[in-house]
């Protein structure tokens, strides 16, 4: 079902989107800081656990309530995948669950609202970071600083990219799926320094000016891009198709990425 802009309360989905990844965030630390927890292996070989279901749960939930007549899309229910519209929801609950299980604290929640195939907002909480980023209801982004009461929300920044130096340039790429193709990206910009970040914190640290590009070889799903594409977009960022250079588009069959590249519009971008 597709609906219209003016449909959707944006103060409303601002409170929820921000509320819902914060309660998810809890439900994940507490499985983060047991003993132990099992890990199963999904049928595309990627792991998930415990923490990536409950916070499925209790978003999908949250959400549905809510916003009823949205659609929603969620890495961890595949029924959803086969649904499509150009304005809907997109949910990754955990992002990073090898950060998660290998206890790096990478790792984010995801929530996203596309319309006419354009995150336009987002949330992205890093919960063992204690960082939240997540675009209010006029659309810009800013990060959320303090205790993060899930019914208050705290001392907010807005968000900007970087002016970016050509000559000198901060980038970011993957921390568990670097490669050779990467790198050779890279090796084409004169670069100052590099970051590693995991999941979707690469997109917020473009956002906040901490990286100036962030390129990604490598397989993605729509909902591992979708909030941080949206907080990136509110702080004046780009993310476009590695290939071309044309929008990166949502709502795409089986909601796969090409490969792409995040980035301050300041930087002068190298052909693939």
């Amino acid at each position: 079902m597709t609906i219209r802009r003016d449909d959707l309360d944006y103060e409303k989905l601002t409170v929820e989107m921000r509320r819902l990844a914060l309660e998810a965030g809890d439900k994940i630390m507490e499985i983060y800081n047991s003993d132990e927890f099992e890990v199963k292996t999904k049928s595309d070989d990627s792991p998930v656990t415990a923490a990536d279901e409950a916070a499925d749960a209790l978003i999908s939930q949250g959400l549905r309530t809510a916003f009823p007549d949205v659609m929603l899309v969620t890495e961890e229910q595949a029924d959803t995948h086969g649904e499509t519209a150009d304005t809907f929801l997109i949910v990754d609950p955990l992002d990073g669950t090898k950060e998660f299980v290998h206890r790096r604290g990478d790792f984010t929640v995801n929530i996203a609202f596309v319309e006419h195939g354009v995150p336009t907002r987002g949330v992205v909480y890093a919960p063992a970071k204690g960082r939240m980023f997540f675009t209010l209801a006029d659309g810009s982004s800013v990060e959320e600083v303090g205790a993060l009461d899930k019914q208050v929300m705290g001392a907010i920044s807005p968000i900007r990219v970087s002016a970016a130096d050509n000559a000198a340039l901060m980038v970011v790429a993957s921390k568990s799926h670097r490669d050779q193709a990467t790198d050779d990206y890279i090796g084409k910009y004169a670069v100052k320094d590099m970051k590693s970040a995991g999941s979707s914190l690469k997109f917020c640290l473009v956002a906040t000016g901490e990286a100036d590009i962030y390129p990604r070889v490598g397989r993605t799903m729509e909902w591992d891009t979708a909030a941080g594409h949206a907080v990136l977009n509110g702080a004046g960022g780009k993310v476009v198709r590695f290939d071309d250079h044309s929008t990166l588009k949502y709502g795409k069959d089986g909601y796969a990425n090409p490969f792409f590249i995040a980035y301050a519009p300041s930087v002068a971008l190298k052909d693939a």
